[in-house]
Formats: C-alpha cells, structure tokens, sequence
C-alpha cells in the first residue's frame, strides 16, 4: 500500500476491505467456482454505492473521488481487489466511464454513464485479438454502410463479458481506429466463456458476425480513437499492475507466516539460511512491484508526459516479478500448495494470467521501444 494515502484514501480502503470480507472472502468465492455460478449483480451495485466506478467521471455526471486523484482512489481498490480474488469488470467499467465522460456522445454520457457508476450495469472491453495484441489494430474491423458500421470478426481475453451488458469495442476502419459502445445483447454478437487458468474471473471471447450498429454507437470521432486507446491501456496498466501488486502481497504474507508455523528439526522453517535468503529476495522484488506500480500512479494521475511510459514498465516489471514470486513461494510452501483445498494455487493462476492481461510484460517492453521511436 503507498505510505502516503490521503486519511480519505485510507477510509476508503478500511471500508472497502471490510465489506469484501463480509459479501465476497475468499471461502464465499471458492463456493461459486466449485458451483460454476457467477457472481450475484447486486454485489456490483452494492459496491458501486462506496464509489468503486465514480472516480473517474465528473460531478455533472455523477462522479467524484474520495479525495479529489480518481485515478489513486481507484488503485486503492484495485490493489484490495487483486489481494481478495475479486472477480468482475471493475477495470474495464471504470477506463470505459473515463472514455465516455471524455469522448462520449450526450445520449452515451446521460444515459449510460450514470448506469455505470450506480452499478446498474458494466463494461467489457473487447480489444485484444486471439493471439494477445492490446493495440486495438486486429481482430475486429469495421466498414461503413448506409444506415452505419458492420463489424466482423472476433476479439479474445475480454474479461467478465458474459456478466456484462455493454462492450467498448476497439476495431479497424479504413481510417483508422474506431470505438464503439454496444449492448452485449446485439444481434451478431456471440460470448462464450473460455476455458482459463485463472478461476477467479471468466476471460471470454466475443465474435461479431456481420453485427450492424447505428451512428450512434460510435464513440468519439471515427477513425480517430487512436488517443483514447492510449488513455484505456494505459489506465489499465496501471490498474492491472496495482491489482498484480495486491494479490502478490497477501501470497507474501501468507508464505511468512507458513514459514512462521511450519516446524522442520524442532525448528520453524522461517529460521533456516537459505528459507531466509529466498524470503529477503522475494520480499525485495514486492517491494519493487510496489514501488514501480505507484510511481506509475501518481504519473497518470497527473498526467504526465511519461504517464505512458511508466505504465508500461510498471505492467511489464510486475507481471515478471509476479510470476517469480509465485514460484518461489511455492518452493517454501512445498506439497501442501498443490492440493486443491489450498488457496495457494488460486492465487499462482491469478498472478499468471494477469502478467498476460492488458499487454504481457514483452508486449509492453515493445511498446515502450515504440513510445521511445526505436
């Protein structure tokens, strides 16, 4: 957690920490993975009422942050989510809620925006194609027609899209990138879950045959959504990087205290050397994840010229970090972390697919080769 949360910021998390552990702990969430069930929607509007999708939009539409950064109010929460296994479009909604409050059209920002941020419904982004390009610029392409746009072909990795009902849908056009926002329920559009690693969330893919929208499903100017892209990944790097540093540190501290417990030779393990040494390294590679996941905080939140940049490396170093802890913490664990009834492996499938989330970390080293001219 950054060391100089606002009092306000630290009333959010205080808050938004107890009601996770009383309507969504960890032992309610393995119940509806072991069920297949979905999460119920009244727990989004239940947190939507804490401000969960209010920080980015203004006051005019609703909006406002606890104490005036949206952006590190909504890293607040995305570090806890990522520490509890939340599941649900939590980053997806609130990048879309920024977008539409910036580039929307009236109807969109009227209507749709304040149903975003009372929880009434949420967005999926559809942006990324089969084989994990975050650009925007594959997957899904558009072509005008008389009464509007067609859009064909399919997008992968969208997170939460069945329990969604709208889509932020980054496709091609002949000029360019072109947004849109359509309900999920749109003749054409086919999501079906996908068979993922992570158990903790449902990564979808969404495929678009010949699905006919109106002018008035466009986002922004068409052909001309190349800057909002950049603003959508690069909030959610910062998100992604933010939930990836909260669930590496609850495996951190769950791993400490095993090594506190575990009794090997009359000792606790947590005394020997070389347990010592792998503690130190992985506990110095936490605190980089942090360190680097804030700096890229606060630089989006004052939009700074290297915003791009520092989001970038922050989702680059974190998702190699993450995946590095995870490992070395389930040498200390040993055979108890490779049984089902552990939650241990929730939390390696968790930090796994999220180092391929919103850009793996050599998908954004390439992207930051690109913002540098290389």
């Amino acid at each position: 957690m950054d060391p100089d949360l606002s009092p306000d910021q630290r009333l959010l998390r205080e808050t938004t920490e107890r009601f996770i552990e009383a309507n969504l702990p960890l032992a309610r969430l393995r119940e509806l993975i072991d069920a297949g069930d979905e999460v119920d929607p009244s727990y989004r509007r239940d947190g939507a009422e804490l401000g969960w999708f209010a920080f980015l939009a203004p006051e005019s539409l609703g909006g406002g942050s606890v104490s005036g950064d949206g952006v590190l109010d909504a890293v607040v929460l995305a570090e806890l989510r990522g520490r509890y296994l939340q599941p649900g479009a939590f980053i997806d909604t609130n990048l879309a809620v920024a977008t539409l409050a910036r580039e929307g059209s009236e109807e969109q920002r009227t209507k749709v925006v304040p149903t975003l941020i009372s929880g009434e419904a949420a967005v999926a982004w559809a942006v990324a194609d089969a084989t994990g390009d975050w650009s925007g610029s594959s997957g899904v392409g558009c072509e005008p027609t008389r009464g509007g746009y067609r859009l064909t072909g399919r997008k992968g990795l969208v997170v939460e899209a069945r329990s969604a009902q709208w889509l932020l849908v980054t496709a091609v056009a002949p000029d360019g990138l072109t947004q849109f926002l359509l309900p999920t329920a749109t003749p054409g559009v086919t999501v079906e879950a996908m068979t993922s690693l992570d158990l903790s969330r449902r990564l979808c893919e969404v495929r678009f045959d010949d699905v006919e929208v109106d002018g008035s499903a466009l986002v922004g100017t068409p052909g001309a959504a190349a800057t909002a892209v950049d603003a959508q990944l690069l909030l959610a790097g910062v998100l992604a990087a933010a939930e990836t540093v909260g669930a590496m540190q609850y495996l951190f501290d769950l791993t400490v205290q095993y090594c506190k417990d575990r009794v090997a030779f009359g000792r606790p393990i947590g005394s020997f050397q070389a347990i010592k040494h792998q503690l130190a390294d992985t506990s110095l590679a936490l605190e980089m994840s942090h360190a680097v996941a804030t700096g890229a905080a606060r630089e989006a939140q004052r939009e700074g010229r290297g915003a791009a940049h520092a989001a970038s490396m922050a989702k680059a170093f974190v998702g190699d970090a993450a995946v590095e802890l995870a490992h070395k913490c389930w040498q200390l664990f040993g055979g108890i972390s490779y049984t089902w009834e552990h939650d241990f492996h929730l939390y390696l499938r968790r930090l796994t697919t999220d180092a391929s989330l919103y850009g793996s970390p050599t998908w954004h080293r390439e992207r930051l080769c690109q913002l540098a001219g290389l």
